[in-house]
């Protein structure tokens, strides 16, 4: 049996009644962005990342979110889109606070807009100044001060040839610590303030003279007080004279790590230190001892030669021992240290540990090893120097292996033979209890390193020798 629904007028219409109201709800939902108040461009850096966008909304549901939308020219969404946290919320009106992100690629005709959860999306906001939908939009990675030309404001070129400025980079590893770390980025240079069309790039080869300097390139958002310094670029057709600066002055307080040399900017250098070769093709050099330094520089197609005599006001040392002696068994030896030091103090070192109670400019040598000797003025220029000596043992397998160390005597370390201290020769010392103290090749003498328990006997302890000059065994007893 076949039941026919029949539907009244009346219900007909309520029906297509509730569907034209959906449909008409779905429709009305929009979003209308209001102008940004005086914003032209978005410049944005590690300074700097926020703003606001209004916007007001009808007929969407609770819970409904938004976010802002950064669009290319062709009005399509890039990959990242801009979420922010929503201020001053109201039944018709939102403010979003966003930020751009820190990968973006500027652009001058970004596109905003506000999207819904909902997929309703507004039309591009309008920029307020130009009433256009383009924003210029930069996330400025680097927007501190730097220096081109080794911070040098001078450098000199040859009639007809030319000189390469570039952006400094004196820490390559350390990403901010100069715009060269970042490989994308572009420039803008100027010659005598006027900008050299199609030069981006970190390097400006000059062929004129001329001031030039760089600023970096972030479109609209480029800010020109944010330059380089400015480079005095002369032109000469013979090469002018090269000086030479160092960093610690002349005369420099002598050290480890030396004064660095910098001489005028040119394209290849020569270095010499009393006349012998030194350093390399570099601009700088590192000096640590006084001397004639003469540096040529080419210039492009002419060179010239410029000199300084490096003077070191730290002081003077010697010492009255070879670099290497034998001691024989029993022997001692006094080794002194003669210093114009001021105020000086003298540290003693035995196989790289230091001697206790070894402060004055001479020690007595008992035992074999390798000895250091370190002396340090503590006023005026603060700065240190150091002797390193070798005292060897009686060559031959028939050497004795010491079985006894006394930690307050001369020698409070067990010191083998030199015939056994090699790469090939394994020395294993092992406790009364049986654990394995010491497992090591190329010995040198250095053991015991740790304080001693000596309870209330000597400790004992027995040592095994593998190696080229064969195969030796023992007990070596410690006392205090």
């Amino acid at each position: 049996m076949i039941r026919k629904i029949t539907l009244s007028f009346t219900k007909i219409l309520i029906l297509f009644g509730f569907l034209f109201l959906a449909k008409s709800n779905m429709y009305a939902q929009t979003i209308v962005p209001q102008p940004f108040d005086g914003l032209e461009k978005l410049c944005a850096g590690p300074a700097f990342n926020e703003f606001n966008a209004t916007f007001s909304y009808v007929d969407f549901p609770p819970g409904t979110t938004f976010a802002v939308e950064l669009l290319d020219n062709a009005n399509n969404p890039i990959a990242t889109i801009i979420k922010g946290a929503p201020i001053d919320v109201s039944p018709t009106k939102q403010t979003i606070k966003f930020s751009l992100p820190v990968t973006l690629v500027g652009s001058e005709t970004y596109g905003i807009r506000i999207k819904s959860s909902t997929g309703v999306t507004s039309v591009r906001y309008k920029n307020a100044i130009t009433s256009a939908t383009d924003f210029p939009a930069y996330y400025k990675s680097y927007e501190g001060s730097f220096s081109v030309n080794g911070k040098s404001g001078n450098a000199t070129i040859c009639s007809g040839g030319n000189l390469t400025l570039s952006v400094d980079n004196d820490t390559p590893g350390v990403i901010g610590s100069s715009p060269a770390t970042y490989p994308n980025l572009k420039y803008r240079w100027f010659k005598d303030g006027a900008l050299i069309a199609g030069q981006s790039d970190k390097t400006l080869v000059v062929n004129s003279a001329g001031e030039y300097y760089a600023v970096i390139e972030y479109g609209a958002c480029t800010d020109p007080n944010t330059s380089s310094n400015r480079v005095n670029v002369a032109s000469s057709s013979s090469g002018s004279a090269v000086v030479i600066s160092s960093s610690l002055g002349n005369p420099f307080c002598a050290s480890a790590d030396g004064t660095v040399l910098t001489a005028s900017s040119g394209n290849k250098y020569t270095w010499k230190k009393d006349g012998a070769p030194f350093g390399g093709n570099t601009r700088t050099v590192k000096a640590t001892e006084s001397g004639i330094y003469t540096v040529e520089v080419d210039f492009g197609g002419c060179n010239a030669t410029g000199s300084i005599d490096l003077k070191s006001n730290g002081f003077n040392s010697s010492i009255d021992v070879a670099d290497e002696f034998q001691l024989e068994e029993g022997e001692t030896l006094n080794v002194t240290v003669t210093t114009d030091a001021t105020s000086p103090t003298y540290e003693w070192y035995l196989n790289n540990n230091l001697i206790s109670g070894a402060t004055s400019s001479s020690y007595l040598v008992a035992a074999i090893g390798i000895y250091k000797v370190r002396i340090s003025q503590s006023s005026g220029c603060i700065s240190s120097k150091e002797f390193t000596f070798k005292a060897k043992g009686k060559a031959g397998p028939s050497s004795v292996i010491p079985n006894i160390i006394s930690l307050s005597g001369l020698s409070p370390y067990w010191n083998i033979p030199d015939e056994y201290k090699n790469a090939n020769t394994k020395v294993m010392i092992i406790s009364s209890n049986g654990d394995m103290v010491l497992d090591v090749t190329n010995y040198q003498g250095d053991w015991p390193q740790t304080s001693i328990d000596f309870k209330n006997v000597n400790p004992v302890y027995y040592y095994v020798i593998k190696g080229d000059a064969g195969e030796k065994k023992g007990s070596i007893t410690v006392i205090r």
